[in-house]
């Protein structure tokens, strides 16, 4: 029998990520015409008020001095800082290269919880963050023959990812999330607007690239929030491997719209992350199984 609650987890899940691979597209058609300060400025601003209006009708607004909670201002200063870098190399690298070395946020995170937060993180795991690690190595191909600089811009990208989830996990319990959410896109937005000089100046975008934009920011609040009712709705187990999907999705695109055929070794080296990201989301599972077991004290 179907499990109707997991079912539509995973259709959540799979909307999310084809939302956020549709935004990273229609970022990738700009990226020629202003830098990446400008299309976070623009579409952070979009974003904000949308999510803003969002937060006030669902009565999820709290005062604005949370912003000056330390884990949150870390957390917008790590999404703006990742949302930089990212933007930036996806103008000099194919998108679903790009989206594959993402693909090791989780490994990155479980790795900053161990190192950070002190998590118990057992042998098979780090073995998993190991070889997922090296997945990545075989996408850019430290040489003269595959390395970019592009690369190494989305592997600081996914490390500082990384430290924005680990910084959302330590935010206090009694902040809503979409006032979380509300803090972080205005913040992002502020910080592309400061970042604009620094990186070249406004250039005056022209109607094609606004509707781009704000298509942009329409498919981020769908991501966000189709994400949250994924994890919400369906079994973790489930439902969290289906991030997955932005791979398929990321190189659909770019092949339909950029031209961009992923090669042999991309390929690779997005298998083996996602087989180490696979198993360790299955030992994370086996993990809370057993803890749940002692805590109850049912023989296993």
């Amino acid at each position: 029998m179907i499990d109707n609650r997991n079912t539509q987890g995973a259709l959540y899940m799979a909307t999310a990520m084809a939302a956020f691979s549709c935004s990273d597209a229609l970022s990738k058609s700009v990226i020629p015409l202003m830098n990446a300060a400008e299309i976070m400025l623009i579409r952070g601003l979009m974003t904000s008020i949308m999510i803003y209006l969002m937060a006030w009708r669902m009565g999820g607004l709290r005062h604005w001095k949370v912003v000056f909670q330390p884990m949150i201002m870390m957390r917008v200063i790590c999404e703006a800082l990742a949302a930089l870098t990212y933007i930036s190399a996806l103008g000099m690298m194919p998108i679903a290269n790009a989206s594959a070395i993402v693909q090791a946020l989780p490994l990155a995170v479980t790795l900053g919880a161990a190192l950070f937060l002190k998590e118990p993180v057992g042998w098979r795991r780090w073995s998993a963050i190991t070889v997922g690690f090296l997945g990545v190595l075989v996408i850019i191909r430290p040489g003269p023959e595959g390395f970019t600089p592009a690369a190494l811009i989305v592997v600081a990208s996914m490390f500082i990812t990384a430290a924005r989830d680990l910084s959302t996990r330590c935010v206090n319990k009694d902040v809503p999330s979409l006032m979380v959410t509300v803090c972080t896109a205005i913040g992002v937005t502020l910080i592309g607007g400061l970042m604009v000089v620094p990186l070249g100046g406004w250039h005056s975008p022209d109607m094609r690239s606004l509707t781009h934009l704000a298509l942009g920011a329409v498919m981020v609040l769908i991501g966000y929030q189709t994400a949250i009712l994924a994890m919400r709705t369906g079994d973790i187990s489930i439902v969290a491997p289906l991030r997955y999907l932005s791979l398929i999705f990321a190189a659909l695109l770019g092949m339909v719209f950029f031209g961009e055929v992923p090669d042999l070794w991309t390929g690779v080296g997005a298998a083996i992350i996602i087989v180490s990201g696979l198993y360790s989301f299955y030992r994370e599972r086996q993990r809370r199984i057993a803890r749940l077991r002692t805590e109850l004290r049912v023989p296993a």
